[in-house]
């Protein structure tokens, strides 16, 4: 997935699809994912649902998926990032849905950042989260978490704030609603102000045209 890749970006053409950014938000992403489709869907849902596996599924065959659709995002976004901007850039992944100490803890947003090497980046995981919430992908539009909750869950790694970053990407894997991003976005922007921020992302997620499966997941 990676011969011609370019990263897109989000506009007014696409932005309320995405209702927590603002006109100011610069945020990119690779692919389209279809929401209410499965991974046979589209090479993307397919890509995506590799990438979400559970690290407590590790020991089953299948799971040898994840680790190759972490290796493909890494690839894919470093092809489509611009070379110098990647060299000066502080890569901050958006933490897993669950804490450090729980069974499915996954960091394949730190990963994929980690294996992106044009040329090796400075990657970070600037911001912790302090509690497990609910994977957005698996629970209704009403059990998700919100920026609010987040806020109170992230706090700044300071162990890992100096030298200050020259520019800041946050990563993620789909962008939806925008949720974790417009908390990473105020985390980060309270504790390194005036340090510009884009969002990065594999894919961002779209409505199927069928309105008998068309909803807000």
């Amino acid at each position: 997935m990676v011969d011609g890749v370019r990263l897109s970006l989000i506009d007014e053409t696409s932005r309320a699809d995405h209702y927590h950014l603002t006109a100011e938000d610069k945020c990119y992403y690779l692919y389209e994912y279809t929401s209410h489709r499965d991974y046979s869907f589209s090479t993307t849902n397919n890509l995506i649902s590799n990438l979400k596996k559970k690290p407590s599924q590790a020991g089953q065959p299948h799971y040898w998926y994840k680790g190759q659709a972490i290796g493909n995002c890494a690839r894919s976004l470093a092809a489509a990032l611009n070379a110098n901007w990647l060299a000066n850039a502080t890569l901050v992944p958006v933490p897993g849905s669950k804490a450090a100490d729980h069974p499915d803890h996954d960091d394949r947003i730190e990963r994929i950042c980690r294996l992106m090497r044009q040329p090796s980046p400075d990657v970070r995981a600037l911001v912790r989260q302090g509690a497990s919430t609910n994977a957005s992908h698996e629970v209704a539009q009403g059990d998700r978490v919100t920026v609010e909750q987040l806020l109170d869950l992230y706090t700044i790694d300071e162990a890992l704030a100096l030298p200050p970053p020259q520019a800041i990407g946050i990563v993620d894997d789909v962008l939806t609603a925008g949720t974790h991003y417009r908390a990473m976005h105020t985390v980060l922007s309270g504790r390194f102000p005036g340090v510009a921020i884009i969002g990065l992302f594999v894919a961002r997620r779209v409505f199927p045209d069928d309105p008998l499966i068309f909803g807000d997941v």
